[in-house]
């Protein structure tokens, strides 16, 4: 599983440049630290993070951003990443804004600049957010899917396959499932991105976008996809 992610938004490149380096400092080896200098452009890698089925664990925003600021950037993060924790960074004069963040963005905790020392006054509060986080978080499911029909013969071939071999494997019923196209783009793309993904599809009443081969190895082969 990729490492779950840190974003901070910041128009001020400076004070950007800054967090990350705080937060990489701290949390590079358990989270991938990533930076956007625009709410529109933190919301535009959330959606490639959402995509790639990549968890994230804190939002972290300035309040003061032109365009969007860090409580819109907030609220409309929480519809993509609804588990992510939410931090806002406020001046002194935004004190009260911060505060009714809370309740209008959902916000779990606002954090006051200058935040020197980190170790004091940054550092603990994220500590504690990314705790409970970590707590409650379910990683996905990354072994092997097979994605089919309830009544099919190669569905149930497949499957008795992988059982006989004592391979793991996760059933998805296309006509319980409530994207199964969705579902299966978002597996292409993760090939693409990451070289393999491990589900075994067939093409079955136009649903599937790809056939699955088995080799003359007696075990199930990676998936191979076509438009």
């Amino acid at each position: 599983m990729p490492k779950p992610v840190l974003l901070t938004v910041d128009d001020d490149p400076e004070v950007l440049r800054a967090i990350e380096r705080d937060l990489r400092g701290r949390y590079a080896d358990r989270y991938r630290v990533m930076r956007a200098n625009s709410g529109n452009a933190g919301l535009a890698t959330l959606r490639e993070l959402k995509a790639r089925n990549n968890p994230v664990a804190l939002l972290l925003a300035d309040q003061r951003m032109p365009q969007m600021d860090g409580v819109n950037f907030l609220s409309e993060a929480m519809e993509m990443h609804p588990l992510a924790k939410r931090a806002l960074l406020t001046a002194y004069a935004d004190t009260n804004a911060a505060i009714d963040a809370i309740n209008e963005a959902r916000v779990h905790y606002y954090l006051m600049k200058p935040w020197d020392p980190p170790e004091e006054k940054l550092f603990p509060a994220l500590d504690d957010l990314l705790h409970d986080w970590a707590a409650t978080f379910r990683p996905p499911y990354e072994g092997i899917r097979v994605l089919g029909t309830r009544w099919s013969n190669r569905s149930y071939e497949l499957r008795e396959f992988l059982a006989r071999n004592q391979v793991p494997y996760q059933w998805i019923d296309v006509e319980l499932h409530p994207c199964p196209n969705q579902f299966l783009r978002s597996c292409h793309r993760r090939r693409r991105s990451r070289g393999a993904c491990r589900c075994c599809v067939w093409r079955e009443r136009g649903v599937a976008y790809g056939d699955h081969r088995t080799r003359s190895t007696g075990r199930p082969s990676r998936t191979e996809f076509s438009n």
